[in-house]
């Protein structure tokens, strides 16, 4: 049976984690987790995921990692709407696994297909010894979770620098969003010209 005030609306993300740019980095992997508020829940797919490990094109010195993205949410209303979270890894020096970006980006509101470039950033040291030290032991600052990323809470007190960046290819769909009474069109008005 059809109800015509439905009281929920479907927010499906399908896509793929393309690749990245890291200049001074190679053989990295990709993890990834979804962010959402209190009002939604995932329904199918998965909420998180780790990408293989995969080294620079020799001709592009791009990173290429091509990982499905596949999950549908539920939710009464928008307010906490889904942020994807990545964090690329890859071995320093030592040949241990050390973070080599954080970033975020919320999944686009309107339906159809987007392209986005994660900006990608480390946690830096306060003082000069922690950083040697931690270079020396091979331990680099890191977020014992990397969901905090796509939160505000606490992030001011945070020194980061900026390395590299991730791009990330959306599908979008949603249903029954204008039935509860949300515009999804584009955000583009067309006006017509007199001739």
């Amino acid at each position: 049976m059809a109800t015509n005030n439905p009281s929920v609306f479907l927010l499906t993300v399908n896509g793929q984690i393309e690749g990245a740019n890291f200049p001074e980095h190679d053989n990295l992997y990709c993890k990834y987790c979804y962010v959402y508020g209190h009002d939604w829940a995932p329904t199918t797919g998965l909420e998180e995921g780790i990408t293989q490990i995969t080294c620079k094109n020799s001709q592009t010195q791009r990173l290429v990692w091509n990982f499905p993205l596949e999950t549908t949410f539920k939710s009464t209303n928008p307010f906490g709407w889904p942020q994807l979270v990545v964090s690329v890894y890859g071995p320093d020096v030592f040949g241990n696994d050390v973070v080599r970006g954080y970033g975020a980006t919320h999944i686009p509101f309107t339906p159809g297909q987007h392209k986005r470039s994660i900006p990608m950033f480390v946690p830096e040291p306060t003082w000069r010894l922690q950083k040697f030290t931690g270079w020396l032991l091979g331990r680099r600052p890191e977020y014992t979770d990397p969901k905090v990323v796509a939160q505000g809470e606490g992030r001011e007190v945070t020194r980061v620098c900026s390395q590299g960046s991730v791009t990330v290819s959306f599908h979008i769909m949603s249903k029954d969003m204008k039935k509860m009474g949300y515009d999804v069109g584009p955000s583009h008005v067309h006006s017509a010209t007199p001739d």
